[in-house]
């Protein structure tokens, strides 16, 4: 990619972003976008009630968004929202410091380097013509003494990046004890998931759950909750809802005109009032017989809950039976956060559908490098004239061949991308997890991995190793495959950089999408629902973004550091827009505690091993044999780093230490409300759609139960 190309990516993703954050700044002030663009405090009913006249006001786009968006503190974020919330923040800043510092070097030191080598030719005359690899390593001579500057930098760089991460690690961990501390008592500190529960004839599982822990944790055995199958009650469940809120709006628009419709195609007319409420009455009386038919459709798994945290821990982590594939606990997840279908099977089964899952990604992983392929034909004119060589008295022209290059072949693969986020989330649910936030962390571990994988190593190897597969199998190889594929694709990433990154993140911030739904309805319906939901961050989508323009940073730092400028800016926008987010439009949907943070940890330790084999190719290749040489112990000393983190912090982030178990259940003895927090822990972990259903029948202000209490 030549450098005028770069120049129009920036400039078309650049006039982007200021129109997504002009366009925000007028439409959230706009009083009936406030469910778009503020819904957590029209939840709360803390949206001031304007006025609906014209105000000149609104008109004007202003940045105060920023302000507001920057001052809350830390302690004020997690106030707001919670510690998943504040450790993705965390993401940011981590960025932000590791990518300053690496601009300093990068910049100022390393970018002169590589400008003034002689190995490529450049023409100061025609500047804005030449390749973006004048400003890589590549353009460095061949036995260069100034290439023991990148050497240098790899091991400092190596060194701040390891730091910073271990200070980072540190700090997360003191605030999810912290964060332990201070809480109140919550059901999954006291309760653990068993499945696989053995039966004996003449009884069912949940008395052979209670003669178990009553036998061996007679003193701290609080209860039970078994799991029931409820698939086909959630599906019934689901219709009564939706037939309830088509009720609610048929009644609150009062259009005589629209009550009727006809039957049928040559049916008789009726009324759509009548016609919703027999069909609730309906969908309500199945749904009270399945659910007192589902008494003996028990699962072998259920909730057990104890009067302690550390009873909990300690049958969490011990195992309980002689067989260890029957009596298997696991930590339970926060009532709110089941996910009440998970796979409940037996082991082999369990275990059978978790390799099922991985073939999927796989099969997955191969079938997205077409668009790939198709993406690097963009990236190259020459190859894109070999496929079709009709187009090129079009390409010739100047405008075209830099919008083809410089921004469309990452806007596609953006496109393409876009879709695969909701299939990872289906394929973890298939692995049986049993809530919402360990189906997300999955999705974000493959996720993660598949950006790598299809847009790293498949555009960085296409072309090279795809046409020479043998060499994979040469494992000494390897550095001097990718130190010769990976600087060739610099200027590739940093377009993705600016396309997927800049306006990416920008378009958060507009929420074209919630936006476009919030005008169909008011164009149908006349207004917006009266019932809505305040939507959830997907950090399935957003953490593996992040972490991927992490690896290309630190990846790319010794080779092409022109790219840092750019990633610098993505984590300014990313940290202002995501705390503005945060604190207006999403709420916590669940609290695993910081859970996601041995996540970017792992994916910062992978890319510096990466950038550590790259340089020992590069060094290689550049004929200088004694610095790849001296380069060889960087990733084995980085790999002894990560051991020592994960002894030091992993075991944190997995289960809460005695030392705090004991001290918190002490301070539980002289609390007067733990009596009632017991009784409601014996029904926390019932599922929902067993339990009474209660709505709004009407509009005019009184509530009553859609089913009765008796069901």
């Amino acid at each position: 990619m030549i450098l005028s190309a770069l120049l129009t990516s920036v400039g078309i993703n650049l006039g982007l972003c200021l129109l997504f954050f002009t366009l925000y700044s007028i439409l959230k002030k706009q009083p009936i976008n406030a469910k778009v663009y503020a819904p957590r405090a029209v939840a709360a009913k803390e949206e001031s009630q304007q006025s609906e006249g014209f105000n000149f006001d609104r008109l004007l786009p202003t940045a105060g968004w920023v302000r507001r968006a920057w001052q809350p503190s830390e302690d004020e974020l997690l106030s707001v929202t919670n510690l998943d919330a504040v450790v993705f923040m965390r993401i940011f800043i981590f960025s932000l410091r590791v990518f300053g510092f690496a601009s300093i070097i990068g910049v100022f030191v390393l970018l002169p380097i590589n400008f003034l080598g002689n190995q490529l030719t450049v023409d100061f005359s025609d500047f804005a013509s030449k390749s973006l690899d004048s400003f890589s390593i590549s353009n460095v001579d061949d036995g260069s003494n100034w290439l023991w500057v990148h050497f240098c930098a790899a091991y400092i760089f190596t060194g701040v990046v390891c730091y910073l991460l271990y200070a980072e690690f540190s700090y997360i961990s003191s605030k999810r004890i912290a964060h332990f501390y201070s809480s109140k008592p919550q059901p999954h500190q006291f309760t653990i998931l068993v499945r696989g529960i053995p039966v004996s004839s003449g009884s069912n599982y949940s008395e052979s759950v209670d003669k178990f822990f009553t036998e061996y944790y007679s003193s701290t055995y609080l209860s039970h909750s078994m799991v029931r199958r409820t698939g086909k009650l959630q599906r019934l469940t689901s219709d009564v809802e939706k037939v309830y809120r088509t009720l609610a709006r048929l009644k609150s628009e009062n259009n005589t005109q629209q009550r009727f419709k006809r039957d049928g195609i040559c049916g008789r007319k009726v009324d759509v009032l009548d016609y919703y409420g027999k069909k609730l009455e309906d969908l309500e009386d199945t749904v009270r017989v399945e659910q007192s038919s589902l008494a003996g459709k028990e699962v072998p798994a259920a909730f057990v809950s104890f009067k302690t945290r550390l009873s909990a821990a300690m049958a969490l982590h011990i195992q309980q039976g002689t067989n260890p594939t029957e009596w298997i606990t696991e930590s339970a997840p926060e009532p709110q956060d089941v996910h009440w279908p998970f796979f409940s099977s037996s082991f082999i089964k369990r275990w059978l559908s978790k390799l099922v899952v991985v073939v999927a990604v796989a099969a997955l992983t191969i079938l997205f490098l077409i668009p790939v392929v198709f993406v690097q034909g963009l990236a190259n004119l020459d190859q894109l004239e070999t496929w079709f060589p009709f187009l090129t008295s079009i390409l010739n022209l100047t405008v075209v061949s830099e919008v083809i290059t410089g921004y469309l072949p990452s806007l596609i693969l953006q496109l393409f991308l876009s879709f695969v986020p909701p299939i990872m989330i289906v394929l973890s649910s298939m692995e049986g997890y049993i809530s919402f936030s360990q189906i997300e962390k999955g999705a974000c571990s493959k996720m993660l991995w598949f950006t790598v994988w299809n847009i790293f190593f498949a555009n960085v190897l296409s072309g090279t190793a795809l046409y020479q597969v043998s060499i994979l199998f040469e494992p000494t190889e390897i550095p001097g495959l990718l130190a010769d594929g990976v600087p060739a694709q610099a200027s590739f990433f940093i377009s993705y950089v600016v396309t997927s990154g800049w306006t990416s993140v920008s378009s958060e911030l507009f929420r074209m999408v919630p936006l476009i739904f919030s005008i169909i309805k008011r164009l149908f319906s006349g207004k917006d629902s009266d019932e809505f939901e305040v939507p959830s961050i997907s950090y399935h989508k957003v953490i593996p973004k992040v972490l991927f323009f992490g690896v290309l940073g630190i990846t790319y730092f010794l080779m092409a550091p022109l790219i840092l400028p750019f990633l610098l800016v993505y984590c300014c926008l990313g940290y202002l827009i995501y705390r503005n987010q945060l604190l207006n439009v999403y709420a916590p949907k669940y609290e695993t505690g910081g859970r996601f943070w041995p996540i970017v940890h792992n994916s910062t330790i992978f890319s510096l091993v990466l950038m550590h084999i790259i340089a020992i190719g590069l060094f290689g290749l550049k004929e200088i044999p004694l610095a790849a040489g001296l380069t060889i112990p960087l990733p084995l000393l980085t790999l002894l780093f990560n051991e020592y983190c994960r002894k030091r912090f992993l075991p944190i982030f997995k289960s809460f230490p005695v030392e705090c178990l004991a001290k918190k259940d002490k301070e539980d003895h002289s609390d007067p409300s733990m009596d009632a927090f017991y009784d409601k822990l014996s029904t926390a972990y019932e599922d929902p759609v067993l339990m009474p259903i209660r709505r709004r029948r009407s509009t005019d202000g009184h509530s009553s139960p859609l089913l009765p209490a008796d069901v």
